[in-house]
């Protein structure tokens, strides 16, 4: 069969049509969004980095509806990856609408609908079919999107203020443990053996990370399966989509931010340090690049606290990978450095919880990880140590939050610190010293 024709698409739109409405939702581990999934009115729009699990989500929104008993055929799903539609137009999906109501015509101003786009960036004129489904019919609309097409990030200011945003990362620590099937501790007084378990399984997701594909897998098919996901978002969410002619100089930087997680990053000494190797660079283009590798959440860059937006650009950022997973992918150094991966799990978990991050410098010249606006508004500083590694260490990260808590003396002081049993000599009463499994756990209750 061809794809010549539109009748021929709307043929192929109405058969996945008819099969998402008789077919169960696949297996999978819940994930657990903090905040709404939907607001009346909006369209809600999945988004986040390749592979991170966005069209599963949809599954479980669809899952979770049918076991409120929602009856399965008031949920359509439809995934526009699929070479059967090539050439859909807008006009198809509405045809597809009626289709639907036709066979429906009781649940027609009646009975909400939720409908489920998966990359519906591939049809031209997509924003103006949701518009106006969510005006004339009694409807949910959840959209994802992340290809050359549309960045996921952009979907929502397509919709042009009628969008909700709803981001996922790739698993939690939480998540990784229920998807495993490790016993996720009811609180943090756990029993030496479950200690033990916990701990381990901790090590183990700042090594793999939380792509759900990557769970399981020795580690070459996991670097190997890594490595693809970064190639494949780098060539198709920002080489096609911005039409980026500097490929290596993208390659470069993409490999330079993921392999340093956590390091500070200056646009100005990454183009000094690119054209002193030769490249042919402009710094509007490494900041343009920056800009891309972020919209489609492979990188996140945390701002340095700062009193105003000057001081602010002129400081350099923290960068890290969206994923403690790709450190190790990118780093060439052989060194297991724990520590990087546990602020990058820091950083995405304080993401997951809505919280807005930037990164404290004292006056004299010391640095805390992470100042975090909760939700609810209330501050924390974080300082995220593996290892103290003796008397100096411990002092030197005492220090900087104790003056960085002067700055800011509203906040909650937080030492994060791998295990129960890592030694912080000298802790004063103001700082909490909190192992890592147990503020990844348990500790959200507390912002």
């Amino acid at each position: 069969m061809t794809n010549e024709s539109g009748s021929e698409v709307g043929t192929w739109l109405v058969a996945k049509l008819s099969d998402s409405l008789q077919t169960p939702p696949p297996r999978l581990t819940p994930r657990r969004v903090h905040g709404r999934v939907s607001l009346p009115g909006k369209a809600s729009a999945v988004v986040g980095m390749r592979r991170a699990g966005k069209t599963f989500f949809l599954h479980q929104l669809r899952q979770e509806r049918v076991n409120g008993g929602t009856p399965r055929d008031r949920l359509p799903y439809l995934n526009f990856e699929d070479e059967r539609l090539v050439g859909i137009k807008a006009e198809h999906l509405n045809s597809l609408v009626e289709a639907y109501y036709r066979e429906r015509p009781s649940l027609r101003g009646k009975e909400t609908v939720t409908w489920c786009f998966d990359e519906i960036q591939v049809v031209p004129g997509w924003e103006r079919f949701v518009r106006r489904l969510l005006d004339s019919e009694k409807v949910e609309v959840f959209v994802t999107g992340s290809s050359a097409s549309l960045l996921s990030r952009e979907i929502a200011t397509s919709l042009r203020g009628r969008a909700w945003e709803v981001v996922i990362h790739p698993f939690s620590f939480e998540e990784s443990l229920r998807h495993s099937g490790v016993a996720v501790p009811v609180s943090p007084a756990m029993s030496a053996p479950e200690r033990s378990t916990i701990e381990q399984a901790l090590l183990r997701y700042l090594s793999v990370g939380g792509f759900p594909e990557a769970q399981g897998l020795d580690e070459p098919t996991r670097m190997q399966l890594l490595n693809g996901y970064v190639d494949v978002a780098m060539l198709r969410d920002v080489v096609e989509r911005h039409a980026v002619t500097n490929v290596a100089g993208l390659r470069w930087l993409l490999r330079h931010l993921m392999g340093n997680a956590g390091a500070l990053f200056s646009v100005e000494k990454f183009y000094s340090s690119l054209k002193s190797q030769g490249f042919s660079i402009s710094k509007d283009t490494v900041h343009s690049l920056l800009a891309h590798v972020e919209d489609c959440f492979m990188v996140r860059t945390v701002w340095m606290e700062a009193g105003s937006e000057r001081q602010r650009m002129v400081n350099p950022r923290k960068a890290y990978p969206v994923d403690p997973g790709l450190i190790p992918v990118f780093d060439r150094s052989g060194r297991r450095n724990l520590g990087h991966a546990l602020e990058t799990a820091v950083l995405v978990e304080l993401e997951r919880r809505k919280a807005s991050v930037t990164y404290v410098r004292t006056p004299s010249g010391y640095e805390v990880d992470f100042l975090a606006r909760h939700a609810d508004g209330t501050l924390e500083l974080i300082q995220v140590c593996a290892d103290p590694g003796g008397r100096q260490a411990a002092e030197r990260e005492i220090r900087a939050l104790q003056e960085a808590g002067r700055l800011h003396p509203k906040a909650r002081q937080t030492l994060l610190v791998l295990t129960r049993d890592a030694d912080v000599p000298g802790l004063p009463s103001e700082i909490t010293r909190q192992a890592a499994d147990e503020w990844l756990l348990f500790s959200e209750g507390l912002a």
